[in-house]
This record gives C-alpha cells, structure tokens and sequence, in this order.
C-alpha cells in the first residue's frame, strides 16, 4: 500500500512493489514523483525527514541541509538589514532530499537506485494532466511570483510557468529538464547533486546571481541515522524524529494530555479547549528550545519528562492562555506512507517550504531550490540562531505509530507547515481516544492554533463547537478553506492478519494505492 496526495505518484511506488521491491523502494520511488507531480509543494531541492520500519525495529533519518558557511547573521544585516527574505538565494539552505534518498536506499533499498527513480523520470518526460486542488496551488504561485517581479525568478517562469501554459484542472505540464536530472541522480546515486555536474550548476549559478551557497556546502552536506523520541499515550507509543525537527512539540502535548481527564465525546468543546492549549504548551518548549542539536544541546529526555509535563499541565485552566511564543507561518510539504508485504513501513516526509520555496531554479536543471532558511531564528544566542552550517529549527515531521510493547502499528503524517504537530495531535486522539478509522482519522474537522489565543476551526466543526471556544476566551476564526489545516495519509497494519488499513487526505487529491 502506498497513500500520498498524488494518484500518479502513489501509483508510481506501487510500481516498485509489484516489481518485487519493498517499502522503502517504494517510498523513494513515490518521492521522487512527487517532485514532479505536486512541485507546488517540494522539490528536487528540498529537504526530507523518514520513519523506517526494517528488521523489527524503528530508524529515523534526518536528512535536512544546513546553512551555507557564507549565511551569517552579519552577512544578513548587510544584505537585507538583518531581515530573512522569504524568496531568492539568501533564505537557501543546502538541499537534503537527494542525499535522504540515496541513504535510504543504501541501507534498505532492494532494487536499483536507477529502476527507483525510473517511474519519475518518465512522468517528468512524458507529463501529465493537474489534479484541482494542484493546479489551485500552481495558479495561486504564480500570482505571488508575478507580484513579486524578482529577476531571480526568470528561470521559475520559464520552467513553472511556460508561454501558453495555465495550471488549470487537466492542464498538461512537463519538464525535460527535470527529467534528465532524475537521470544524473540516478546514474550517481545522487552524488552527481552534492560533487558532481548537478553541484557544478547549482555553484555556478549562485555565484552568477548573488547566492551564498557553494558547492563545497553542497559536499559537505551528509544526512544523519537519529534515534527516534516518542511518548506513550493510549497503550501505544507515538514516534517522532529528533530536534531539529518539530515533532517533540506534538509528544509534549501528548505528555500535558496524559494526565487530564479527556471527554470520551469526540468533538467536545471542553476536550478541544484541553488539546488546544496542551499544543500551546507543546509550541512554547519547541520554540524556546529546538535547535541543531550538533551546534546547541538540546535536552529531550527533560522536554519528554513527567516533571515538564506536570509543569505544563499546571499552568492550564478553563480559559484560554497566551502561551507568548512565536507565531506559525505558512509551508508548503508532501508526506507519504508506503507499506509492503513482509512488514517493512516506512513514513517519508520532503518539503521545498511555502509552496515552490525560494523560487530559485537552476538554469536547465528544472531543480527548484527550498527557503528553509526562513526558519532561523535572527536573536543572537538563541538555539535556533542562525549561523554557518547548522540546521534550522524544522517544521516537516514524520510519524509512526507502535503498540507499548513495539509491536508496529504504521507510519502516519500530516504536512502543513506549523500545523504538522497540531496535525499529528489530532490524528493520534482520533485514533487512540477516540476509536476512528484511518479514513474518520483524517476526516475528522480540524482546528489550528495561529498565536496567542487566536485559533482557526475548519467550518464542518460546527457553530456550537466554536461558540463554546469563544466563551472558553478562544479567539475563534472560522476558517471555509480547509488549504491550511494540512494533509495526512496513515497506513494501519493489523499484527495478526497483515491486513492493511489506510486512509488518504480528502482535502487534496488524495490517493491510496494497493496491490
């Protein structure tokens, strides 16, 4: 089974599994197509974080870029007087998700690297008709794009955007140049990327055009084997990736939620008020102290603590409370689970962030390069301050789902930037508190904690629902656009039978495929 946002790019992993390839074959199969298939969303020049179930034990891989060695806080104030641009070279951190594939398929993968990639490079080549809500994505960047007038920016039109192109619902796109560098990647097992002609191009261009990133940056990027973290909630235990990854704010929340008496109701007010401000608490201690943990420590085990919790857990009360953090942005992400026969899963998330990212693409290589750069925190001494070759605090989170004891349940995720842990909380209660199928899982109305005491509510939870978070002191917004609540797949696997259950996001064009 492979459930993503795209039919073709599910499809496109099924592939692997039919051609005798496992899960993980699969994933980076999938993954590969979803850079052409949903480019709103990632890239070729992205990151990736993934959850690999393999030989009866959960690994994480973090496979995200750090800055560049020329990307100082200095060099920012002289750029843009000390702001972080959302687009064009400065926000650009070196490009991880090349690397992340190849590091999966090293360890696990089963086919060749080149039969891998072969279902992405023949959508790039031969191309396809847009599903709606891609090309709604598609339409909306490029009217951001052309109101922006950014030279930087040529190239992206000239790929994204070509002359008697309009992304419409079946509107046909293709990119040659896409394709053949799916080839390079392919042929190199990415090392064409980070040492090779791809890394030439993409230094050549940078220093043409004002960037900071190098190719030494580029090679001396390397993705890194993590430990998983997780919290115990229901019998089961939720696993998330690390720092610099957001994930320990969804477990956190989880810990806050351990120990209060939880409506047995879904959807009642007064459990939604407890989840609400559970998820501030959890965005406070991610926001005050994620960082890269190679640069700056990061004490998990104390986050993960009882005695946090319990700290947390005291501050909460039958009226909302401004937590004084950060406020979320915008993001732009794919996730994707994919499951095979012998029991390999694997959670598999990339993202170029806020849609197509910087808008930078490297002239006749279709790579669309990430502004995960933005992230950075720009207040010196911070854990998340920016500096030279560190990781910035990470929004795109895969999850797994095991039973107390390790028995594997599945691979689950939800992308949308800040949303990913409120996502990840909710699909979780869904599930373990509340009994739904993966389908109800995802289904299920959304809420969206934005900053203070503002929160968004997705229109189908209803008046009543709403009102009694207003009268709890909730800043309530109802929210007809269901675009920022995020998009999920799950993939459940019954430990007696193999059976698998899956469940697509219905907000987007969803797909499960299965073989």
């Amino acid at each position: 089974m492979v459930a993503t946002s795209q039919p073709l790019a599910a499809q496109a992993g099924l592939s692997l599994l039919q051609a005798g390839g496992n899960a993980v074959d699969a994933a980076i199969a999938t993954a590969a197509a979803l850079t052409v298939a949903e480019p709103t969303s990632n890239g070729i020049g992205g990151d990736l974080f993934a959850l690999v179930w393999a030989g009866g034990e959960l690994h994480g891989l973090n496979a995200s870029g750090a800055a560049p060695e020329a990307l100082t806080l200095d060099a920012l104030a002289e750029r843009h007087g000390g702001e972080m641009p959302r687009h064009g070279w400065t926000p650009v951190t070196v490009p991880g998700a090349v690397r992340g594939w190849a590091d999966l398929h090293a360890r696990f993968g089963r086919l060749p690297f080149a039969e891998v990639l072969a279902p992405a490079i023949r959508l790039a080549r031969g191309g396809y008709p847009l599903s709606p809500v891609l090309a709604s994505g598609w339409a909306r960047a490029i009217r951001i794009y052309q109101g922006l007038g950014l030279p930087i920016m040529e190239e992206w039109f000239r790929v994204f955007a070509p002359g008697g192109f309009t992304p419409a619902p079946g509107a046909l796109w293709r990119s040659e140049a896409h394709a053949r560098t799916l080839e390079r990647i392919a042929a190199t097992n990415g090392a064409a990327f980070y040492e090779g002609e791809l890394a030439g191009q993409i230094d050549a261009h940078s220093r043409a055009t004002g960037g900071l990133l190098r190719g030494s940056d580029l090679a001396a990027h390397r993705s890194e084997w993590v430990t998983p973290i997780h919290a115990e909630f229901g019998g089961h235990r939720v696993h998330e990736i690390p720092p610099n990854g957001q994930g320990i704010a969804a477990l956190i929340a989880l810990n806050v939620l351990n120990g209060l008496d939880l409506p047995e109701q879904w959807g009642d007010p007064a459990g939604l008020h407890l989840q609400i401000e559970a998820m501030k608490r959890g965005f406070a201690d991610a926001h005050a102290y994620v960082g890269d943990p190679r640069q700056v420590p990061v004490d998990v085990e104390r986050l993960l603590s009882a005695g946090n919790a319990a700290a947390h857990r005291a501050l909460l009360g039958n009226l909302a409370h401004d937590p004084a953090t950060t406020a979320p942005s915008s993001g732009g992400t794919v996730y994707l689970a994919a499951a095979d026969g012998e029991g390999g899963m694997v959670s598999l998330i990339q993202s170029n962030y806020m849609g197509f990212g910087s808008g930078v693409v490297v002239p006749g290589t279709g790579i669309g390069l990430h502004n995960r750069g933005h992230n950075f925190s720009l207040q010196p001494g911070h854990p998340n301050a920016l500096a030279p070759g560190k990781r910035p605090y990470h929004t795109i989170i895969p999850g797994f789902l095991t039973r107390a004891d390790g028995t594997p349940v599945g691979p689950f995720g939800v992308m949308g930037g800040f949303m990913q842990p409120q996502g990840h909380l909710q699909v979780v209660l869904n599930t373990l508190r509340y009994g739904l199928n993966p389908q109800q899982a995802l289904d299920a109305p959304r809420w969206q904690w934005l900053q203070g005491k503002a929160v968004e509510v997705e229109h189908a939870l209803g008046a009543q629902a709403a009102r009694a978070l207003a009268a709890r002191g909730h800043e309530v917004r109802v929210q007809l656009d269901p675009g920022s609540f995020g998009r999920g797949q799950i993939i459940w696997r019954n430990p007696e039978t193999g059976v698998l259950e899956g469940g697509t996001e219905s907000r987007t064009d969803g797909h499960i495929a299965v073989w």
